[in-house]
């Protein structure tokens, strides 16, 4: 799976949130000072070209949506970070994150029991 650069995340946080969008009503969704329209056009092709978003044409406009839920994406990018950052292992992601962070041991036992539901999936 391709993973998304910042400025392509950030437009699928935005597509995501409202599920389907013209290019106008993503543009509005940022602060300002907003993106440029052909910018945010340009990334919008790239992520149809990589497989992350689809569209509907509507006239001589086209309304976007995500073709990856949020959901999925977080979970192949997470498994692409334990992969090469943890030698595949949770418990050594779980135990770098609980040194770096200081975390309790009911919080540890949250992440863990998170961790086995979601493998049991």
């Amino acid at each position: 799976m391709k993973e998304l650069t910042r400025a392509e995340e950030e437009i699928m946080q935005v597509l995501w949130r409202l599920e389907s969008a013209f290019v106008r009503e993503i543009i509005a969704e940022f602060a300002d000072p907003k993106p440029a329209y052909n910018t945010v056009s340009t990334i919008v092709r790239i992520l149809e070209q990589k497989g992350f978003v689809g569209h509907k044409q509507m006239g001589k406009s086209h309304r976007y949506h995500p073709l990856m839920s949020k959901q999925a994406y977080s979970k192949q990018l997470m498994k692409g970070v334990v992969g090469r950052f943890f030698s595949g292992s949770y418990q050594q992601m779980v135990s770098f994150f609980a040194n770096e962070n200081d975390m309790s041991l009911s919080e540890l036992e949250e992440v863990l029991n998170e961790l086995k539901d979601q493998e049991n999936e």
